[in-house]
């Protein structure tokens, strides 16, 4: 059986992408055996470069490639960092949740338009909060590296609802 569409796919690999500074790879994400990458092929739920090299692979074969930013997330935009003033992270007790609204944290929000977003704090000052809403990995080459661990047919279910459900998919 070959990775085409309609075809659940189990994948173990690791993702790394390049540190600014230094040029070395720096681990994003890694799944193993305990905790595959399960996902519907062909579905639409994934970067198209990404199925784009996994097309035809069998059970057992390797791969090893990179997704230009391009074709990933896309370039950095300055425009997507904004300061946001301190009062629109208040509680009704007057309080702002530290453990939330903490550097480095992705924090959920809300546009004007209702659009929902993540952000990621950049800063803290007494009068704003200063917030990324670039995808944490735009501007950045993608490197995979892993194996084809499993492929099935998918069920009626599953292409009905458009994602895997069971193990490493879905429950509802």
């Amino acid at each position: 059986m070959i990775i085409e569409k309609e075809k659940v796919v189990t994948l173990n690999y690791t993702l790394t992408v390049k540190e600014e500074h230094t040029n070395a790879e720096a681990i994003v994400e890694q799944t193993d055996a305990a905790n595959p990458f399960v996902f519907l092929f062909g579905s639409g739920n994934l970067l198209e470069a990404f199925e784009k090299n996994l097309k035809a692979k069998k059970v057992d074969d390797t791969f090893d490639f990179i997704i230009d930013y391009s074709n990933g997330y896309g370039v950095r935009d300055e425009d997507h960092v904004v300061n946001i003033p301190v009062e629109a992270f208040v509680a009704e007790d007057g309080s702002i949740d530290h453990e939330v609204i903490k550097v480095g944290n992705i924090v959920p929000m809300v546009d004007n338009e209702g659009h929902h977003l993540q952000g990621t704090v950049k800063e803290i000052t007494d009068t704003y909060i200063r917030m990324d809403f670039n995808h944490p990995l735009a501007g950045k080459d993608l490197h995979f590296k892993g194996v084809v661990a499993a492929i099935r047919p998918a069920t009626n279910e599953e292409l009905a609802h458009g994602h895997v459900h069971g193990k490493g998919g879905h429950h509802h």
